[in-house]
């Protein structure tokens, strides 16, 4: 169907931050799937451990247990501080519908509101699609379900004013991505936990595109300090097979009761061998630390490019404005055309998310090849420079 319009390249295969096409054209990969494939393509750890899972065991319900779902579930647990649950799904969109509902659940009827910023986004079902604070979107499919709302990004007085008796949780993005990698300032999550505290709402943060990492903290909310109630997480966990998960801390996951809610394919074995082998080379790496020293070398780098009038971002996950005159999807064009992957997050600004073990060359030559796509559309070096 024509949800993506026209695609100008096919890829027949990857390796590590490179991709080859059906005409045998060589690219860098700096969007890697939306932030999905932090370790990069087929990484050896992954494939073995998805053949293994495929010879082994595809495939029996969730009415069953089986070791690599407990495995992963145990890893986040410990990754977000111990004491928690886990729900898994297949997307981000499904773990944040686990999150609304378990939401609603918890707050019980007549609160049942959700609080999300203007600018976010948090799926494409219907719920996820009113949580996502993107007027736009919503109109081809009005009526959306009701009990959302929306503030201001990064205003807490806002938020103050919109939580009242009747909000079961405030759902916010760590650092927004597909808003224009906006981040909020610092202690603005931490006034949005003090908030829930005062009101008994629930804070959970939408850590789908930030989460594992790539902001150089292993959550994006860590940047803040503060403790969340419920936590989504997708894309890379998989590395690039389907798989999300819903944590929420003991005592908000055990207002779900059996029967309240379930995925067919959430957490099978397969994914979870996937997951189980992606978070044991994450910590293994030391991603955060990567995207950290990565982040802040093509921060620097990209920074000084002819056309770019600044650059805003955590880690690995960065957005290059762009100067006026310079539309950011021809800059992904032609960027395309000089073998570099990234896309336009606005119509003004690129986002940048390479592998969070990219090398130092691999970065340089990446910033290479987007100088030759800016020079190639007339951006001119800054006066100083």
């Amino acid at each position: 169907m024509s949800t993506y319009g026209p695609r100008p390249v096919t890829f027949v295969r990857g390796e590590g931050t490179r991709l080859w096409d059906d005409a045998g054209k060589e690219y860098l990969d700096f969007l890697c799937g939306i932030s999905v494939t932090s370790l990069g393509h087929a990484h050896p750890a992954v494939a073995a451990a998805v053949c293994e899972a495929a010879g082994t065991l595809l495939h029996v319900s969730n009415l069953f247990w089986t070791e690599p779902q407990r495995d992963v579930a145990a890893t986040l647990d410990g990754l977000l501080g111990g004491g928690g649950a886990v729900f898994f799904a297949n997307s981000g969109a499904e773990a944040n519908e686990c999150a609304i509902k378990l939401a609603r659940r918890f707050g019980g009827r007549g609160r049942h509101s959700v609080v999300s910023a203007y600018g976010s986004f948090h799926g494409r079902t219907l719920a996820t699609l009113h949580a996502t604070g993107q007027p736009a979107k919503h109109e081809p499919f009005q009526p959306l379900p009701e009990g959302f709302r929306h503030v201001a990004w990064d205003d807490p007085a806002a938020l103050d004013a919109a939580v009242d008796a009747s909000v079961a949780a405030v759902l916010l993005e760590a650092v927004q991505g597909e808003g224009g990698v906006n981040v909020p300032s610092p202690g603005y999550l931490a006034a949005a936990r003090r908030i829930c505290d005062e009101r008994g709402a629930l804070l959970m943060i939408d850590e789908v595109q930030t989460g594992l990492g790539r902001t150089g903290r292993w959550w994006g909310f860590q940047h803040d300090g503060v403790a969340p109630d419920v936590v989504s997480v997708a894309k890379a966990l998989g590395n690039g097979v389907p798989i999300g998960a819903c944590w929420a801390r003991a005592e908000v996951a055990a207002a779900f009761q059996p029967g309240d809610h379930g995925s067919t394919f959430g957490g099978q074995p397969l994914a979870a061998s996937a997951a189980r082998a992606v978070l044991a080379e994450l910590v293994r790496i030391d991603a955060p630390a990567r995207a950290e020293a990565s982040g802040g070398r093509l921060r620097e780098a990209v920074g000084d490019l002819p056309g770019v009038l600044s650059v805003r971002g955590r880690g690995l996950l960065l957005a290059a404005e762009l100067d006026e005159g310079l539309a950011a999807g021809e800059v992904a064009v032609g960027a395309l055309a000089e073998g570099l992957v990234l896309n336009a997050v606005t119509p003004t600004a690129l986002r940048l998310a390479p592998p969070l073990n990219a090398t130092n060359e691999e970065i340089d030559e990446g910033v290479r090849r987007l100088a030759a796509a800016l020079v190639g559309l007339g951006a001119q070096p800054r006066r100083g420079c």
